[in-house]
């Protein structure tokens, strides 16, 4: 006796599709609304440490890290030279073992920025094991954790400090600003290895809440602090997976020249020559940025 076959219709298995797609899409919906979530986690963190910095520069009348009576105030003591505790108003590296300022993390205002704001109750966690005359390295993995708070955006992307900005050389602060930089960082051995971690639908919804929306103007760039730039200085424009004229010499300054479209871009401007936007149209979800915020 044959018995009866019986598959599905066209009907059940088209309600069978429209529920995986319908299942598909709240995934990246909510994948969207996750990332969302972060770049504005991320800007209120920028908010806050905004806001300790200015509340601190009220009480000590200095900035943190660059005050140059700190020990008066109860904050280690600070060397003698510039990039120590010198009292400019920018927030420099010093090189541990003497020589040229820059973007020296683990010495010098770049480090002791932390360990002020955590002394002083302004900052979540603590950051107080940096040292302005020890050399410290190499740092790797969770260790990195001690000297650096990690930005809400996730991704092993860190906040640092440092000064500079557009058409800086090797680090020095050419334009007397201080920044946050948000990208990874791999290394810190005096200086930081870093590389781009932001997606580039971050990096813009980022920028565009805080400034400009642009990746090389205002107060939000996509530039940050990496002192592993073949050739160069200790800084470069993000632009995909390494740096934007990475192979040219510093100073690193905005170009208008015609940007073609890759996969690796954080902005282009679609080969014609004009200002440069973040690759959103496609390459919104690569993570091929980083960024620098200045304080305000």
């Amino acid at each position: 006796m044959q018995k009866n076959k019986q598959g599905f219709t066209l009907i059940e298995l088209s309600i069978v599709l429209v529920i995986i797609g319908l299942i598909i899409g709240g995934v990246l919906v909510g994948q969207d609304l996750i990332k969302a979530a972060q770049a504005r986690a991320t800007v209120t963190q920028l908010e806050r440490y905004n806001t300790a910095v200015h509340t601190f520069e009220l009480k000590f009348n200095c900035l943190p890290g660059d005050c140059a009576n700190a020990a008066s105030f109860g904050f280690p003591p600070r060397g003698t030279a510039e990039g120590e505790g010198d009292g400019n108003g920018v927030i420099e590296g010093h090189n541990c073992n003497g020589g040229f300022l820059g973007s020296v993390e683990s010495c010098g205002e770049t480090a002791l920025f932390w360990e002020d704001l955590s002394q002083a109750n302004l900052i979540e966690g603590l950051f107080n094991t940096a040292s302005a005359i020890t050399y410290l390295g190499p740092v790797t993995g969770s260790a990195l954790n001690a000297y650096f708070p990690q930005a809400k955006l996730g991704g092993g992307n860190y906040i640092y400090v440092w000064s500079g900005g557009v058409g800086s050389d090797n680090g020095s602060a050419d334009n007397g600003l201080n920044y946050f930089g948000i990208s990874p960082i791999s290394q810190m051995t005096g200086y930081i290895r870093s590389e781009a971690g932001l997606t580039v639908g971050q990096a813009y919804s980022i920028d565009t809440k805080i400034d400009d929306g642009l990746p090389q103007s205002g107060n939000v760039t996509a530039l940050y602090d990496n002192y592993n730039v073949p050739g160069s200085g200790s800084i470069g424009w993000a632009a995909g997976g390494g740096l934007f004229g990475a192979s040219t010499p510093y100073p690193y300054n905005p170009t208008t020249a015609a940007t073609p479209w890759a996969a690796t871009n954080c902005y282009d401007n679609n080969n014609v020559a004009g200002p440069e936007t973040y690759s959103m149209a496609q390459n919104a979800n690569q993570v091929n940025c980083a960024l620098s915020v200045q304080f305000q």
